[in-house]
């Protein structure tokens, strides 16, 4: 361990909490993380977390980055319970009006599907595990101590007491989307960070189910994304107990509904008639939980030519995305790396370089998402022409990719975050792209394609 202060401070115990603490326990003798919530002991829902109770994705890179700062951690997970998949039969997602390939094809990675409450309690438990970090439960942080240009620490009321301070070589903002660091620094004498924004007017409605054995065969999960002209979508994925979560999403003006017979009717345009049968029939575990997600928000830090030493933002605190789109998870494990990385060439100017480097990740996931949020009319924003180009391609390897296993896998590196998106357009990806498009004319001109949109998923 490389020692660069004595005492790092973490706000906030969700994800991005907890893989900023393992961060820092690696470079301060001592970690405290201050929690509003009283946490669980087990892998239920708190209320500090409302999304917890909604499909999560942990993205493959995020799984790898979650592997390799807690040792064991995806084993530990597997011997749980939790669902793992790798071959594509096992998955069924619709992308942009495809159904991307579902033959038996090995991926080049594997999906670790636990639920976000499941996730959380397996990081607590190992951070808990950690000699030097401590979780302070029902803590809230009022503000911050200051000195000259510096942040020394945090002021606290622990529950029941007086406000008091906790000294800090180092605090990390990780509070969430309300990013109370953005609010503080204008009261301490700096300026805001731009904010970069997409109104997005995103509802989604979850519910806990267990199908009927064998209901769905060997599927595990199933991806419905909103495409131009029906601005809704569906997430089936199984989790750990024989547990599945049920979400339907819309845009503006396409709102899913929450009683249950509400949304069966919302479903039925969008899966097979044994998909809907096996959510119909399923025993419904749970009352619908609601959440709205009004716009993608962006906090461009990297941009300020002032910012007090001492502090750091991590995770929705810095830029929240539409939680469509899965990335949010493991966006936060990136710029815990970032952190480490930063972190390794001691404190001066950390904040500087640690969001110059954390703005390399948020580029990328930032761009997927609002391209793709950008690609349905329904969605109000600047529309330039390579962002045209782009989806014009995508609209075309997509197609391709119903039929090509090896470019659905290509497709699926890139929205894990495996892969830069360039790769796609490379010449062997082109070539794949063209053949397929060739060869889908060809077929439609021989016989055509009449099943009804309901009947899309095999």
């Amino acid at each position: 361990m490389r020692v660069v202060g004595e005492h790092g401070v973490v706000l906030g115990a969700g994800i991005s909490g907890l893989l900023a603490a393992r961060v820092l326990s690696g470079s301060y003798r001592r970690v405290t993380v201050l929690e509003r919530d009283l946490l669980p002991e087990g892998s239920e829902n708190r209320r500090g977390v409302p999304q917890g109770r909604h499909v999560h994705g942990l993205l493959a890179r995020g799984s790898q980055i979650l592997e390799e700062l807690f040792p064991g951690l995806l084993a530990d997970l597997v011997a749980s319970g939790i669902p793992v998949t790798q071959d594509l039969s096992a998955n069924r997602y619709w992308i942009g009006g495809r159904l991307l390939c579902h033959d038996s094809y090995s991926l080049t990675f594997a999906t670790y599907q636990a639920s976000r409450p499941h996730l959380e309690r397996h990081l607590r438990d190992r951070l808990r595990a950690l000699p030097n970090v401590e979780i302070v439960e029902q803590c809230d942080v009022v503000g911050l101590v200051t000195t000259d240009d510096r942040v020394v620490g945090a002021r606290i009321v622990r529950h029941g007491q007086a406000e008091s301070t906790l000294d800090a070589d180092l605090v990390v903002d990780a509070t969430g989307r309300a990013g109370r660091t953005a609010t503080w620094l204008p009261a301490m004498g700096y300026s805001a960070p731009v904010e970069d924004e997409l109104a997005v007017d995103v509802k989604y409605g979850t519910q806990r189910l267990r199908l009927a054995p064998g209901a769905l065969g060997r599927q595990k999960l199933a991806i419905i994304g909103a495409e131009p002209g029906r601005p809704t979508g569906m997430g089936l994925v199984a989790y750990e107990n024989d547990e599945w979560l049920w979400t339907l999403a819309g845009y503006r003006g396409h709102h899913p509904p929450s009683d249950f017979e509400g949304r069966l009717r919302f479903l039925r345009p969008l899966v097979p008639l044994h998909v809907f049968n096996a959510i119909r029939d399923a025993e419904r575990l749970s009352e619908v939980s609601t959440h709205r997600f009004p716009a993608s928000l962006r906090r461009r830090y990297e941009r300020l030519r002032r910012f007090p030493e001492g502090l750091v933002v991590l995770g929705d605190a810095m830029c929240s995305f539409n939680p469509l789109y899965g990335q949010g998870m493991s966006v936060a494990a990136l710029q815990a790396l970032a952190l480490r990385d930063t972190l390794a060439n001691g404190e001066h100017q950390l904040a500087r370089r640690y969001f110059r480097a954390a703005a390399k990740p948020i580029d990328v996931a930032w761009r997927l998402g609002v391209g793709a949020d950008l690609a349905l009319p329904e969605v109000q924003g600047p529309r330039p022409m390579s962002g045209r180009l782009i989806n014009a391609y995508l609209n075309r390897l997509l197609t391709a990719a119903q039929h090509d296993p090896a470019l659905t896998d290509k497709f699926l590196r890139v929205t894990n975050l495996l892969d830069p998106p360039g790769r796609l357009f490379g010449p062997g990806v082109v070539r794949r792209v063209v053949a397929g498009n060739v060869r889908r004319r060809t077929e439609l001109t021989v016989a055509p394609d009449l099943s009804p949109p309901g009947q899309a998923i095999s």
